[in-house]
């Protein structure tokens, strides 16, 4: 199994040293390259699983081919949206492409989890997280969700679904985009073939 966890919200724009904008590289580029590297062992080994953490986060965002490194404008909160909404779009491409290989690939939704998210954001951000973690859920209870997508006999079938909790739930219309999805992946593809 892969579980492809990693979720991060800046205030202000950051480059990597690749060049890549900090929160589509951690949050999608991170999820594309690390499963890219990993799917051999992981179709050698079906059944096997691959679990990448989303958010609700998406339902508010839209794909901007156009500007993927938020160059033109950058707002923390919707360039974060907009890579949970690439995590769900990968998601649903990968399982496509892995369809009848035995190897599964979801995400989820944890819900607001008492981690270091936000943590280093900057800004008001950063300085409110200290308290709305007070208000958030455990990170074993975070966990479950993922943990359960990656070791449940319940979803040992399931394949391009996108989770809130343990139960599979509705995505915005821009996730369902298959189109938009087989793009991303062909951008994910051309930017992981410069790093």
């Amino acid at each position: 199994m892969l579980i492809n966890n990693a979720g991060a919200l800046f205030n202000r724009r950051q480059v990597t040293a690749e060049g890549l904008e900090m929160t589509f590289a951690l949050n999608h580029m991170a999820y594309f390259v690390l499963t890219e590297t990993l799917l051999p062992a992981l179709l050698a080994s079906a059944p096997a699983r691959i679990v990448n953490t989303a958010s609700a986060a998406h339902l508010r965002a839209r794909m901007d081919f156009g500007d993927l490194q938020s160059a033109r404008g950058f707002f923390g909160f919707q360039t974060y949206a907009r890579s949970k909404l690439a995590n769900i779009l990968f998601t649903r491409e990968l399982a496509r492409r892995l369809g009848g290989t035995r190897v599964t690939a979801n995400c989820a939704h944890p819900g607001f989890v008492a981690s270091r998210f936000g943590a280093e954001s900057g800004g008001v951000v950063q300085a409110l997280m200290p308290l709305a973690r007070l208000f958030a859920l455990s990170e074993d209870k975070g966990a479950d969700p993922l943990v359960h997508l990656a070791a449940s006999p319940d979803v040992a079938g399931a394949s391009g679904l996108y989770f809130a909790g343990r139960r599979p739930a509705r995505t915005s219309a821009a996730a369902l985009n298959d189109d938009d999805a087989a793009r991303l992946w062909i951008e994910s593809e051309r930017i992981a073939a410069s790093l």
